[in-house]
Protein backbone atom coordinates (compact mmCIF):
# COMPACT_ATOMS: atom_id res chain seq x y z
CA UNK A 1 0.00 0.00 0.00
CA UNK A 2 1.37 3.41 -0.95
CA UNK A 3 1.74 6.15 1.67
CA UNK A 4 0.31 8.84 1.84
CA UNK A 5 0.23 12.44 -0.24
CA UNK A 6 -2.15 14.00 1.85
CA UNK A 7 -3.39 14.14 5.19
CA UNK A 8 -6.78 15.96 6.64
CA UNK A 9 -7.17 15.73 10.12
CA UNK A 10 -10.40 17.03 11.89
CA UNK A 11 -10.61 19.96 9.46
CA UNK A 12 -13.49 22.15 10.74
CA UNK A 13 -14.64 25.31 8.25
CA UNK A 14 -17.24 27.01 10.45
CA UNK A 15 -19.17 30.31 9.17
CA UNK A 16 -20.35 32.60 11.86
CA UNK A 17 -24.18 33.29 12.14
CA UNK A 18 -24.34 37.21 13.21
CA UNK A 19 -27.18 39.58 14.38
CA UNK A 20 -28.31 42.47 14.98
CA UNK A 21 -26.61 46.03 14.89
CA UNK A 22 -23.63 44.76 16.73
CA UNK A 23 -23.55 42.00 14.86
CA UNK A 24 -23.79 39.73 17.98
CA UNK A 25 -22.01 36.06 17.00
CA UNK A 26 -25.43 33.77 17.98
CA UNK A 27 -24.29 30.41 16.20
CA UNK A 28 -22.20 28.91 13.43
CA UNK A 29 -22.85 26.98 10.24
CA UNK A 30 -20.87 23.78 10.36
CA UNK A 31 -20.33 23.52 7.18
CA UNK A 32 -17.43 21.05 7.65
CA UNK A 33 -17.30 19.46 10.67
CA UNK A 34 -14.36 17.25 11.69
CA UNK A 35 -13.12 15.83 8.36
CA UNK A 36 -10.32 13.19 8.16
CA UNK A 37 -9.17 11.09 5.53
CA UNK A 38 -5.68 10.71 3.45
CA UNK A 39 -5.26 10.44 -0.07
CA UNK A 40 -2.54 8.06 -1.43
CA UNK A 41 0.18 8.45 -3.72
CA UNK A 42 -1.10 8.11 -7.26
CA UNK A 43 -4.60 7.60 -6.40
CA UNK A 44 -8.00 8.92 -6.85
CA UNK A 45 -9.95 9.37 -4.19
CA UNK A 46 -13.59 10.43 -4.42
CA UNK A 47 -15.75 12.99 -2.38
CA UNK A 48 -19.02 12.71 -2.79
CA UNK A 49 -22.73 13.44 -1.38
CA UNK A 50 -25.50 15.38 -1.60
CA UNK A 51 -25.59 19.24 -2.62
CA UNK A 52 -24.73 21.27 0.46
CA UNK A 53 -23.10 18.61 1.97
CA UNK A 54 -20.00 20.46 2.53
CA UNK A 55 -17.83 18.60 -0.35
CA UNK A 56 -16.74 22.44 -2.33
CA UNK A 57 -15.87 23.56 1.29
CA UNK A 58 -14.02 20.66 2.50
CA UNK A 59 -11.95 21.21 -0.89
CA UNK A 60 -11.42 24.81 -0.69
CA UNK A 61 -10.12 24.61 3.29
CA UNK A 62 -7.39 22.23 2.16
CA UNK A 63 -5.90 24.68 -0.12
CA UNK A 64 -6.82 27.49 2.09
CA UNK A 65 -8.79 29.68 -0.91
CA UNK A 66 -10.57 29.39 2.54
CA UNK A 67 -9.34 29.33 5.71
CA UNK A 68 -10.25 26.56 7.73
CA UNK A 69 -11.58 27.13 11.33
CA UNK A 70 -9.42 24.39 13.00
CA UNK A 71 -7.44 20.95 12.05
CA UNK A 72 -4.55 20.24 9.91
CA UNK A 73 -3.74 19.34 6.66
CA UNK A 74 -0.04 17.62 6.08
CA UNK A 75 1.09 17.71 2.62
CA UNK A 76 3.77 15.11 1.83
CA UNK A 77 5.52 17.45 -0.75
CA UNK A 78 9.04 16.76 -2.29
CA UNK A 79 11.14 15.87 0.37
CA UNK A 80 9.24 17.54 3.17
CA UNK A 81 6.13 17.74 5.00
CA UNK A 82 3.95 20.69 5.72
CA UNK A 83 0.74 21.35 7.50
CA UNK A 84 -1.12 24.26 4.69
CA UNK A 85 -3.09 25.22 8.06
CA UNK A 86 -0.01 26.67 9.74
CA UNK A 87 2.17 27.83 6.46
CA UNK A 88 2.55 31.28 6.53
CA UNK A 89 1.94 33.60 3.26
CA UNK A 90 5.32 32.85 1.56
CA UNK A 91 5.06 29.81 2.37
CA UNK A 92 1.69 29.00 1.49
CA UNK A 93 2.65 30.53 -2.08
CA UNK A 94 5.57 28.49 -2.99
CA UNK A 95 3.65 25.55 -2.10
CA UNK A 96 0.40 26.64 -3.91
CA UNK A 97 2.92 25.06 -7.65
CA UNK A 98 2.20 21.22 -5.85
CA UNK A 99 -1.48 21.85 -5.18
CA UNK A 100 -3.75 22.69 -7.80
CA UNK A 101 -7.48 23.09 -8.63
CA UNK A 102 -9.70 22.63 -11.66
CA UNK A 103 -13.14 24.11 -11.08
CA UNK A 104 -16.54 23.29 -11.73
CA UNK A 105 -18.03 25.51 -14.73
CA UNK A 106 -16.02 25.85 -17.42
CA UNK A 107 -17.52 28.89 -18.14
CA UNK A 108 -17.13 30.56 -15.17
CA UNK A 109 -13.46 29.89 -14.45
CA UNK A 110 -12.02 31.23 -17.50
CA UNK A 111 -11.40 35.05 -18.07
CA UNK A 112 -13.10 35.78 -21.28
CA UNK A 113 -10.88 38.81 -22.02
CA UNK A 114 -7.90 36.71 -21.70
CA UNK A 115 -6.47 34.51 -24.72
CA UNK A 116 -5.71 31.04 -24.08
CA UNK A 117 -2.25 31.54 -23.59
CA UNK A 118 -2.64 34.36 -20.95
CA UNK A 119 -4.28 31.94 -19.12
CA UNK A 120 -2.69 28.91 -19.47
CA UNK A 121 0.91 31.13 -19.17
CA UNK A 122 -0.26 32.93 -16.32
CA UNK A 123 0.90 30.34 -13.55
CA UNK A 124 4.38 30.24 -14.72
CA UNK A 125 4.43 34.12 -14.98
CA UNK A 126 3.41 34.42 -10.69
CA UNK A 127 5.51 31.73 -9.92
CA UNK A 128 8.44 33.43 -12.26
CA UNK A 129 9.08 30.30 -14.42
CA UNK A 130 11.06 30.24 -17.64
CA UNK A 131 11.16 33.29 -20.07
CA UNK A 132 8.53 34.14 -22.51
CA UNK A 133 9.89 31.94 -25.02
CA UNK A 134 9.86 29.14 -23.13
CA UNK A 135 6.66 29.97 -21.75
CA UNK A 136 5.06 29.76 -24.93
CA UNK A 137 6.52 26.29 -25.37
CA UNK A 138 5.29 25.26 -22.54
CA UNK A 139 1.79 26.76 -23.05
CA UNK A 140 1.75 24.94 -27.04
CA UNK A 141 2.79 22.00 -25.16
CA UNK A 142 0.31 21.73 -22.66
CA UNK A 143 -2.52 22.31 -25.34
CA UNK A 144 -1.02 19.31 -26.97
CA UNK A 145 -0.97 17.58 -24.08
CA UNK A 146 -4.86 17.70 -23.31
CA UNK A 147 -6.08 17.18 -27.11
CA UNK A 148 -6.24 20.67 -28.25
CA UNK A 149 -4.08 22.65 -31.36
CA UNK A 150 -1.05 24.48 -30.07
CA UNK A 151 -2.37 27.15 -32.73
CA UNK A 152 -5.44 27.72 -30.63
CA UNK A 153 -3.85 29.87 -28.08
CA UNK A 154 -4.43 32.88 -29.36
CA UNK A 155 -8.03 32.79 -29.48
CA UNK A 156 -10.50 33.99 -26.56
CA UNK A 157 -12.46 31.09 -24.23
CA UNK A 158 -15.78 32.38 -26.26
CA UNK A 159 -14.28 30.22 -29.45
CA UNK A 160 -14.31 27.40 -27.63
CA UNK A 161 -17.17 24.49 -26.42
CA UNK A 162 -17.66 23.15 -22.82
CA UNK A 163 -15.50 20.08 -23.06
CA UNK A 164 -12.86 22.32 -24.73
CA UNK A 165 -12.87 24.99 -22.50
CA UNK A 166 -12.57 21.97 -19.34
CA UNK A 167 -9.22 20.96 -20.95
CA UNK A 168 -7.79 24.54 -20.90
CA UNK A 169 -8.72 24.41 -17.48
CA UNK A 170 -6.99 21.50 -17.21
CA UNK A 171 -4.05 22.28 -19.02
CA UNK A 172 -3.35 25.40 -16.52
CA UNK A 173 -3.75 22.90 -13.64
CA UNK A 174 -1.00 21.18 -15.12
CA UNK A 175 1.13 24.21 -16.01
CA UNK A 176 3.72 23.94 -12.61
CA UNK A 177 3.50 20.30 -12.67
CA UNK A 178 1.64 19.90 -9.61
CA UNK A 179 1.78 16.27 -7.57
CA UNK A 180 -1.82 16.85 -6.08
CA UNK A 181 -5.01 17.97 -8.34
CA UNK A 182 -8.48 18.82 -7.18
CA UNK A 183 -11.07 18.36 -9.50
CA UNK A 184 -14.03 20.03 -7.72
CA UNK A 185 -17.18 18.31 -10.20
CA UNK A 186 -14.94 18.63 -13.22
CA UNK A 187 -17.20 16.88 -15.88
CA UNK A 188 -21.17 17.90 -13.64
CA UNK A 189 -21.48 20.81 -16.66
CA UNK A 190 -20.73 18.88 -19.25
CA UNK A 191 -23.20 16.30 -21.55
CA UNK A 192 -22.70 12.81 -21.15
CA UNK A 193 -20.12 12.39 -24.03
CA UNK A 194 -18.18 14.80 -23.53
CA UNK A 195 -17.63 13.77 -19.84
CA UNK A 196 -16.55 10.12 -20.79
CA UNK A 197 -13.95 12.30 -22.97
CA UNK A 198 -12.71 14.40 -20.14
CA UNK A 199 -12.36 11.48 -17.44
CA UNK A 200 -10.58 9.27 -20.34
CA UNK A 201 -8.09 12.71 -20.45
CA UNK A 202 -7.63 12.84 -16.67
CA UNK A 203 -7.15 9.29 -16.06
CA UNK A 204 -4.13 9.53 -18.86
CA UNK A 205 -2.99 12.66 -17.42
CA UNK A 206 -2.58 10.56 -14.24
CA UNK A 207 -0.83 7.43 -15.70
CA UNK A 208 1.47 9.63 -17.79
CA UNK A 209 2.64 12.05 -14.57
CA UNK A 210 1.86 10.54 -11.47
CA UNK A 211 -0.77 12.48 -10.27
CA UNK A 212 -2.61 12.18 -7.32
CA UNK A 213 -6.63 13.71 -7.39
CA UNK A 214 -9.00 14.34 -4.82
CA UNK A 215 -12.32 13.86 -7.03
CA UNK A 216 -15.28 15.73 -5.82
CA UNK A 217 -18.95 14.79 -7.49
CA UNK A 218 -22.09 13.48 -6.53
CA UNK A 219 -23.06 11.93 -9.41
CA UNK A 220 -21.57 8.10 -8.21
CA UNK A 221 -22.14 6.25 -11.98
CA UNK A 222 -19.09 8.76 -13.06
CA UNK A 223 -17.26 8.10 -9.02
CA UNK A 224 -17.81 4.04 -9.54
CA UNK A 225 -15.87 4.83 -12.92
CA UNK A 226 -13.16 6.68 -12.04
CA UNK A 227 -12.36 6.66 -8.50
CA UNK A 228 -9.55 4.20 -6.24
CA UNK A 229 -11.57 4.92 -3.13
CA UNK A 230 -14.81 6.75 -2.17
CA UNK A 231 -15.56 8.67 0.86
CA UNK A 232 -19.03 9.91 1.53
CA UNK A 233 -20.28 13.00 3.32
CA UNK A 234 -23.00 13.94 5.18
CA UNK A 235 -23.62 17.56 7.02
CA UNK A 236 -20.38 17.95 7.31
CA UNK A 237 -18.86 14.99 8.52
CA UNK A 238 -17.91 11.72 6.79
CA UNK A 239 -20.24 8.82 7.11
CA UNK A 240 -18.33 6.12 5.28
CA UNK A 241 -15.09 5.63 3.42
CA UNK A 242 -13.52 2.72 1.54
CA UNK A 243 -12.49 1.06 -1.46
CA UNK A 244 -15.09 1.79 -4.74
CA UNK A 245 -15.87 -1.75 -5.17
CA UNK A 246 -16.71 -2.85 -1.45
CA UNK A 247 -18.74 0.85 -1.37
CA UNK A 248 -20.87 -0.08 -4.06
CA UNK A 249 -21.50 -3.70 -3.54
CA UNK A 250 -21.38 -4.06 0.31
CA UNK A 251 -22.11 -0.50 1.58
CA UNK A 252 -22.39 -0.41 5.45
CA UNK A 253 -24.49 3.21 5.78
CA UNK A 254 -28.14 3.83 4.84
CA UNK A 255 -27.06 7.03 4.10
CA UNK A 256 -25.27 5.55 1.17
CA UNK A 257 -27.60 2.32 0.47
CA UNK A 258 -30.15 5.62 -0.60
CA UNK A 259 -27.34 7.06 -2.86
CA UNK A 260 -26.73 4.01 -4.26
CA UNK A 261 -30.22 3.32 -5.01
CA UNK A 262 -30.88 6.14 -7.33
CA UNK A 263 -28.05 5.40 -9.56
CA UNK A 264 -29.64 3.84 -13.31
CA UNK A 265 -28.71 0.73 -14.60
CA UNK A 266 -28.25 0.02 -18.18
CA UNK A 267 -30.48 -2.87 -18.36
CA UNK A 268 -34.30 -2.75 -19.52
CA UNK A 269 -35.55 -5.52 -17.50
CA UNK A 270 -34.93 -3.45 -14.04
CA UNK A 271 -37.37 -2.00 -12.30
CA UNK A 272 -35.73 1.05 -10.27
CA UNK A 273 -36.74 0.63 -7.02
CA UNK A 274 -35.78 4.00 -5.55
CA UNK A 275 -35.68 4.30 -1.45
CA UNK A 276 -37.04 8.26 -1.51
CA UNK A 277 -35.54 10.13 2.40
CA UNK A 278 -38.00 11.47 4.60
CA UNK A 279 -37.94 15.05 5.87
CA UNK A 280 -35.48 17.59 3.98
CA UNK A 281 -31.76 18.06 4.27
CA UNK A 282 -29.97 19.01 7.67
CA UNK A 283 -29.26 22.38 8.56
CA UNK A 284 -25.78 22.83 9.17
CA UNK A 285 -26.26 25.44 11.82
CA UNK A 286 -28.73 23.58 13.69
CA UNK A 287 -27.97 19.68 13.51
CA UNK A 288 -30.22 17.24 15.35
CA UNK A 289 -28.68 15.60 19.29
CA UNK A 290 -26.93 12.08 17.82
CA UNK A 291 -26.23 11.09 14.81
CA UNK A 292 -27.44 14.22 11.68
CA UNK A 293 -28.74 11.40 9.54
CA UNK A 294 -30.88 9.71 11.91
CA UNK A 295 -34.11 11.81 11.30
CA UNK A 296 -34.39 10.70 7.89
CA UNK A 297 -33.00 7.21 8.18
CA UNK A 298 -35.66 4.36 8.32
CA UNK A 299 -33.68 1.83 10.39
CA UNK A 300 -32.80 4.52 13.15
CA UNK A 301 -33.30 3.76 17.03
CA UNK A 302 -33.43 5.31 20.35
CA UNK A 303 -29.41 5.92 20.45
CA UNK A 304 -29.48 7.08 17.00
CA UNK A 305 -30.96 10.48 18.38
CA UNK A 306 -28.44 10.36 21.58
CA UNK A 307 -25.40 9.72 20.86
CA UNK A 308 -22.79 10.58 17.52
CA UNK A 309 -21.72 7.63 16.26
CA UNK A 310 -17.86 7.54 15.73
CA UNK A 311 -16.24 7.24 12.13
CA UNK A 312 -14.70 3.72 12.89
CA UNK A 313 -12.99 0.82 10.72
CA UNK A 314 -15.26 -2.22 10.90
CA UNK A 315 -12.58 -4.07 8.55
CA UNK A 316 -10.98 -7.20 10.14
CA UNK A 317 -8.86 -7.37 6.19
CA UNK A 318 -5.88 -4.96 5.08
CA UNK A 319 -8.43 -2.81 3.28
CA UNK A 320 -10.01 -0.53 6.20
CA UNK A 321 -13.71 0.34 5.63
CA UNK A 322 -14.55 3.41 8.16
CA UNK A 323 -18.06 3.73 8.79
CA UNK A 324 -19.92 5.91 10.84
CA UNK A 325 -23.15 4.27 12.15
CA UNK A 326 -24.40 2.72 15.72
CA UNK A 327 -25.59 -0.38 13.44
CA UNK A 328 -22.97 -1.02 11.06
CA UNK A 329 -22.21 -4.51 11.70
CA UNK A 330 -25.91 -5.32 12.09
CA UNK A 331 -28.11 -3.80 9.14
CA UNK A 332 -27.80 -5.76 5.91
CA UNK A 333 -28.07 -3.13 3.27
CA UNK A 334 -28.01 -3.34 -0.46
CA UNK A 335 -25.93 -2.11 -2.68
CA UNK A 336 -25.89 -1.86 -6.66
CA UNK A 337 -26.47 -5.31 -7.23
CA UNK A 338 -29.07 -5.76 -5.60
CA UNK A 339 -32.61 -7.54 -7.00
CA UNK A 340 -35.30 -5.41 -7.86
CA UNK A 341 -38.95 -5.74 -9.28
Amino acid sequence: MKEPILEVKNLKKYFPIVQGFLKKHVGDVKAVDGLSFNIRNGETLGLVGESGCGKTTASRSIIRLLEPTSGDVFFHMKDQVVNIPELDQKELWSTRRYLQLIFQDPYASLDARMTIKEIISEPLICFQVGSKKERQERVAELLELVGLKAAYMSRYPHAFSGGQRQRIGIARALALNPEVVIADEPVSALDVSVQAQILNLMQDLQERLGLTYLFISHDLGVVQYFCNRVAVMYAGKLVEMTETETLFHNTKHPYVEALLSAILRPDPHYKLKRMVLKGEVVDSSKKPEGCAFHPRCQYAKDICSQKIPQFKNISDKETPHWVACHFSQELDLNGVNMKLG
